[in-house]
């Protein structure tokens, strides 16, 4: 990562004619748009991008809406906005109760769906963010929908895996995040034996921090609790 991204929404939707004009209004309003027809698609495009926010119809072939919830819920909590129709209310509740966030419902406007999925991805940013969707702490700036960190007015260059790993410690600021929950975050459960991985990644955000951060007061940022995880240490007031 060279500098900011496109917020990524992964469309899932079995009708070609839906899919292509959610797909052109979110690609028209500045979002880098991954198509799915099925569940089975949706999870493999999951697996391999990690969107920033999951759009989804609850009526799919063979995999529904649901299983698709249920699976992407044992991962991670990325936003998930419903698209319903009228007569589905029961699923709808159900999908909420399974951990969507929002929904909305057929027939919609663009303007309606834009205005959510704006909304969830401030909102993913976490308590700690402004209204734009950032994390400031310190001299540090985390733009959580952007993909952009900066240290000052400097960029720091982090991969996919690099970024979203310290977007799960600066979205839960100042609480200790074990490494099993960091794993299934950025990696999905089938590394969850692998916490090895979190220290070498911990050991290179630390170091690209630090080369943007002159001053030194990054240092401590991220703080090992040994054999349990790591936490974001607040800076004192």
């Amino acid at each position: 990562m060279t500098g900011p991204m496109r917020p990524t929404v992964l469309v899932v939707e079995d009708d070609p004619a839906t899919l292509r004009a959610v797909s052109a209004g979110l690609d028209g309003h500045g979002y880098a748009v991954v198509r799915a027809g099925d569940g089975e698609q949706a999870l493999r495009a999951w697996e391999l991008g990690r969107p920033d926010l999951v759009l989804l119809d609850l009526g799919l072939p063979a995999m529904s809406g649901l299983d698709v919830i249920r699976r992407l819920r044992r991962d991670a909590a990325t936003p998930i906005l419903i698209l319903s129709a009228r007569d589905q209310e029961r699923d709808k509740v159900e999908a909420l109760d399974l951990g969507a966030d929002d929904y909305v419902t057929k027939p919609f406007g663009m303007a309606e769906l834009q205005s959510r999925v704006h909304a969830l991805l401030r909102r993913s940013a976490g308590p700690a963010a402004d209204q734009g969707g950032v994390v400031r702490i310190g001299d540090l700036a985390v733009d959580v929908a952007r993909h952009e960190v900066r240290v000052g007015s400097k960029p720091v260059p982090l991969t996919l895996r690099e970024f979203e790993l310290l977007r799960v410690l600066v979205t839960h600021a100042g609480s200790l995040v074990t490494k099993g929950r960091i794993l299934r975050a950025v990696w999905g459960t089938a590394y969850a034996e692998e916490s090895h991985y979190v220290h070498v990644y911990i050991s290179q955000i630390r170091r690209k921090l630090s080369e943007a951060d002159p001053k030194g007061t990054l240092r401590t940022l991220i703080v090992a609790e040994p054999g349990i995880g790591y936490r974001i240490q607040m800076p004192k007031a």
